[in-house]
């Protein structure tokens, strides 16, 4: 006879139980699964899909220990409507003077 409990069971989030513990937008959630950044989902029927919680709650912890990493700011000078421009420096004495 075999027995059910030699082998560990993964318990599993639906994607409101997955949405309540992560709170990011469902397409950034695909996204992020499709670069390899996010654990990735997998099927129990047709019309369900489910995540590992181990692997979510793993994810989450390696986020909390990584440094924020921000974002770039974008270069104005290189925009193609109203770009800003850098200013002569004799101009920019001159108005000042004035």
């Amino acid at each position: 006879m075999v027995r059910l409990t030699d082998k560990p069971t993964r318990r599993t989030i639906r994607r409101h139980q997955l949405r309540e513990m992560v709170p990011l937008a469902d397409s950034t959630i695909y996204e992020m699964e499709q670069r390899g950044e996010f654990p990735r989902r997998f099927a129990l029927s047709p019309r369900c899909v489910v995540w590992d919680v181990a692997e979510v709650e793993a994810w989450l912890a390696s986020r909390r220990s990584a440094p924020i990493r921000r974002a770039q700011s974008p270069d104005v000078r290189q925009r193609r409507l109203r770009p800003v421009r850098e200013r002569d420096p004799v101009q920019a004495a001159a108005s000042k003077v004035e």
